[in-house]
């Protein structure tokens, strides 16, 4: 009985810190080589308005706490957005919304979505900013972005999407003299980053951890990993249903329940390289999500990987 509460306890905490990326479109008015979010195959799709409201109220029934609208650039759809980030303040859920601020040309024109967006309830901006978004964007929007936030009082932080070169380096000191809040942030080589040359990133042997949050596609496809799980083609290894088939609850219990994903989140992908065979020296050259395409998104490891997830891999790591 002891132990069956326990059980029931850790399954409680997990339900109460559910968390979502919710991708209401893969629309896009931007086209950065190293998305992640795209490649060159992918058509446009969107969710209808009155389905994503019957979504989040099953993310809620779900125990569903926090909510991040990405996938394209959600802002395109501005009042749609809104409209549903008010729906979740009205169900208690924490909501972001990531933007490449393609909006806010001028301080007056950032002011009117900052207001509507605070108005409606977001708890955040995530500003994407890059070498490769600023080719698209100019970086004063950022600047104009995170001063109205500032002005808002909506909460906001830069993310740095960066490859750790020395290109970055104008571009993060820009962000230093505007004192903004950022944090970098790996790029993913997966979508059209895939094609990207890798440079050799010694960093030391860590554990390499990932919390994992699902990502809910347009499609209504779900998926355990939210950067590039929807990118692995050959296993779809993170793919864990569609709405049409499943439920929110359903696709949740699956990803809490799997035992690979749940070594991914407590054991870590080094330990796991490890124990695949992979040596130390090779490990630490690896990006984290690099490292677990490699391993994932191959069938014949995954398969032993499988195999091996509810005995050798769990005497593997104390």
């Amino acid at each position: 009985m002891v132990g069956s509460a326990v059980v029931e306890i850790v399954k409680m905490k997990k339900e109460m810190m559910r968390k979502i990326a919710f991708g209401y479109s893969t629309r896009c008015n931007i086209r950065c080589e190293h998305c992640v979010a795209a490649d060159d195959a992918r058509k446009n799709e969107k969710m209808k308005l009155c389905r994503a409201k019957e979504i989040i109220a099953e993310l809620a029934a779900a125990g569903v706490r926090g909510i991040s609208f990405t996938a394209g650039e959600p802002l395109l759809y501005l009042d749609d957005i809104a409209e549903l980030v008010s729906l979740c303040r009205e169900y208690e859920i924490y909501t972001r919304v990531v933007t490449n601020s393609f909006w806010a040309k001028s301080a007056d024109l950032a002011d009117s979505y900052t207001l509507l967006l605070k108005e409606s309830g977001l708890s955040q901006l995530r500003l994407s900013y890059s070498r490769w978004h600023q080719k698209n964007v100019p970086r004063h929007h950022i600047v104009n972005a995170a001063e109205s936030c500032q002005k808002a009082g909506l909460d906001y932080f830069v993310s740095f999407v960066t490859d750790f070169s020395e290109d970055d380096d104008g571009y993060e000191q820009y962000l230093r003299e505007q004192k903004l809040l950022f944090f970098p942030e790996p790029v993913i080589f997966s979508g059209r980053a895939q094609s990207f040359e890798r440079s050799a990133l010694r960093t030391d042997y860590q554990e390499n951890c990932c919390s994992m949050n699902p990502y809910l596609a347009p499609s209504l496809d779900m998926y355990a990993c939210c950067d590039a799980g929807s990118h692995f083609t050959r296993t779809n290894f993170f793919h864990l249903g569609n709405l049409k088939d499943n439920t929110i609850e359903e696709m949740f219990r699956k990803s809490e329940g799997n035992s690979l994903y749940n070594h991914i989140r407590s054991t870590g992908i080094t330990a796991i390289a490890s124990f695949a065979g992979f040596r130390a020296r090779e490990i630490v050259g690896y990006r984290k999500c690099e490292l677990c395409e490699k391993m994932f998104n191959s069938p014949e490891l995954l398969g032993a990987l499988e195999k091996e997830a509810e005995s050798g891999l769990k005497s593997w790591h104390r």
